[in-house]
């Protein structure tokens, strides 16, 4: 019965019994089995032949009261069953029965309650007919069987009459329809296992005795019964030719229990007891001949099972009944009570057995996060490189001369690394490119404002000198130009090497503790350690920003040194702007990456425009003022930068 019940995971279940040895022995022995297949009692009750029919629909409103548990076991006499089943009819309550051999297959049972026992399972101890005993049966009679003292009663029952008339004792049993009692083969077989074990106890204690020997009297029971009866086996007597029935007995006494399995329905119209499999030591069940009302198996569950991704919160020594949790997103079943978080960077199975890595996310060049930048960065790089291309076709003429050709190419490799750091910072994190990001974003500023610096530094001593009648400034040739801003590039780039052996280059795996199912590849920097890399660069933009201050005032042709200041005040500008912009942004990767491209190119784009628009507009549209013819003669001495002698400081309007 418990193996049944664990076969449709019926796992909460009301039980019956019959009050007697039979019934309380054997729903005893049924609880043992079904706490063993984790299977828990809703309720029990006991009925008993002295009760009325209103303490059977008692029992009935009991078991309603435990709606979950829609099976009931029984282990109930035949007449008790009845009686559960005429109150359940008149109660109009179903349950799917599950009854003991008390029950079995008998028609009387479930008589007049067809449709409330529809659906029960009953067994019934597999047994065969013995012939034999249906003739020694029928051929009994009063006269040759009088060793059954109530045999003469029955006989009179039997036929209604009197033995003290003639006419009774000439009746025959074959007259009457006999339907023998199945349990008859085994009270044979349990005849047959004593006398057995008498034949093998006299055998083995007194083989060559003809009367009754002293191991054979009272006192030796217990000795019989473990060395002869618990070893007893025997082909069963009166067996069919095609049954296997050999009578032995397990160490606790009792017989190897062979049973049939009923399923009671509606078959053609009427009711029947279908045989659907059997039980010798495991369950055999044929589940195809088993017709489900609403063609679905019936549930009888304490708790509903909990859903994909659910644990069961038990209380303590209950195995039946539970409460589902349901699990975070980010966490997996270890087992059914249990939800596991998964790592940091990683996301559970579809089915929640475990998890597996999440994709990195990070821009790709495809995505409209890049193509923007990427866009801006390559125009500014054509540009760029125009400009290079037609300052050194133009190297020779006054205006690119005047510019300070050496400082004007370290200041245009500086815009051109703005414009690459594009390409750095959308490409893939690694550790090369994080490295390049640390080495190439102060560098780049650092080339382009550390050329600046110079230019106006040297603008303000020379004006300076000029008007304190001081002599010719120290470090004003080309040489010691390039070799300034060599000096200040360097400073730049001891900051970015401290930088790394304090903290060095690599990839990180970023996860949001809000949102963990979102894996993102980055740079392993701190923004505000990339913000402290980039103070030098602050002070330089500082410093150029009033050096083109003081030189505001130079002379007409000396008119560089205004767009120098158009150049930083723009630029001082973006930067206040970039800051608060950058940190607002760090919630999201790929708002903040195209924020810092786009800023750095704009830097490197006011210097283009600013400082070398107007130049390529002579050189391309008002070729007549790119000559020599204008001189500067308010000096008190020669700012030569080159070749081209005093006007290689002024620039031709």
């Amino acid at each position: 019965m418990a193996e049944i019940l664990r076969y449709f995971n019926w796992t909460y279940v009301s039980t019956v019994a019959s009050e007697g040895d039979y019934g309380e022995t054997g729903i005893d022995a049924f609880q043992q089995e079904a706490r063993a297949r984790q299977i828990c009692i809703a309720t029990s009750a006991k009925v008993s032949r002295s009760m009325s029919r209103w303490s059977y629909e008692n029992v009935i409103r009991s078991l309603q009261q435990k709606s979950n548990a829609k099976v009931v076991i029984l282990f109930t006499r035949s007449e008790d069953a009845r009686e559960l089943l005429v109150a359940a009819n008149r109660m109009n309550v179903t349950f799917t029965w599950v009854a003991s051999d008390g029950w079995g297959a008998q028609e009387s049972v479930v008589r007049g309650s067809e449709a409330v026992a529809d659906g029960a399972f009953t067994i019934e101890l597999a047994s065969y007919p013995i012939p034999h005993f249906n003739h020694y049966f029928t051929a009994l009679h009063p006269y040759n069987n009088t060793r059954n003292p109530w045999f003469r009663e029955f006989w009179e029952n039997q036929f209604q009459c009197s033995l003290h008339e003639l006419v009774c004792g000439k009746h025959s049993l074959r007259e009457i329809q006999f339907q023998p009692e199945s349990k008859i083969m085994f009270v044979m077989n349990a005849v047959y296992a004593m006398a057995t074990a008498l034949h093998n106890m006299r055998q083995a204690l007194c083989p060559n005795s003809t009367k009754v020997c002293e191991a054979l009297k009272p006192g030796n029971g217990r000795k019989f019964y473990r060395d002869y009866i618990l070893k007893v086996k025997f082909d069963a007597p009166f067996r069919p030719p095609d049954t296997e029935n050999a009578v032995r007995f397990d160490v606790f006494g009792d017989s190897v229990g062979r049973y049939n399995i009923f399923h009671y329905h509606k078959e053609g119209g009427r009711y029947v007891y279908s045989n659907v499999g059997y039980w010798a030591q495991s369950l055999t069940l044929n589940t195809s001949l088993i017709p489900w009302a609403g063609h679905a198996v019936p549930t009888s569950q304490c708790s509903d099972p909990c859903r994909k991704n659910e644990v069961k919160s038990m209380q303590p020594g209950d195995v039946c009944c539970w409460i589902c949790i349901p699990c975070q997103p980010y966490q997996f079943l270890q087992d059914e009570f249990t939800c596991a978080d998964c790592s940091f960077g990683e996301w559970p199975l579809a089915n929640l057995t475990g998890c597996y890595d999440l994709p990195e996310e990070y821009i790709r060049w495809e995505d409209a996060w890049a193509i923007g930048p990427v866009t801006i960065s390559c125009l500014g790089m054509m540009s760029t490189l125009f400009v290079i291309g037609l300052f050194l076709k133009n190297n020779e003429t006054p205006v690119v001369k005047a510019s300070g050709r050496e400082l004007t190419y370290i200041l245009l490799l500086g815009v051109l690394m703005c414009y690459i750091m594009t390409f750095i910072y959308i490409a893939k994190p690694s550790t090369a490119v994080c490295t390049l990001r640390r080495l190439g974003l102060g560098t780049s500023f650092a080339v382009c404002y550390s050329a600046l610096l110079t230019k106006t530094n040297r603008i303000a001593r020379i004006f300076s000198g000029v008007k304190d009648g001081a002599q010719r400034p120290r470090f004003i040739s080309p040489a010691s130009q390039v070799a300034i801003c060599g000096a200040l590039i360097s400073c730049q780039l001891v900051v970015v090497v401290v930088w790394m052996l304090v903290e060095a280059p690599g990839v990180r795996k970023e996860v949001s503790p809000e949102k963990r199912d979102i894996v993102t590849l980055k740079c392993n920097s701190k923004d505000s350690s990339m913000l402290v890399s980039l103070t030098y660069n602050c002070i330089l933009i500082i410093l150029c920003t009033v050096y083109a201050f003081k030189t505001r005032k130079c002379p007409e042709n000396f008119n560089e040194a205004k767009f120098i200041g158009f150049t930083m005040y723009t630029t001082c500008i973006i930067w206040l702007a970039f800051q608060p912009i950058f940190y607002v942004t760090a919630s999201d990767y790929r708002v903040q990456t195209t924020t810092m491209c786009i800023s750095v190119s704009l830097s490197g784009s006011v210097v283009l425009g600013c400082l070398f628009a107007p130049k390529i507009h002579i050189i391309l549209f008002q070729p007549q003022k790119n000559v020599c013819n204008l001189r500067v003669a308010t000096t008190r001495f020669s700012v030569n930068t080159g070749p081209a002698s005093s006007f290689s400081q002024g620039i031709v309007r």
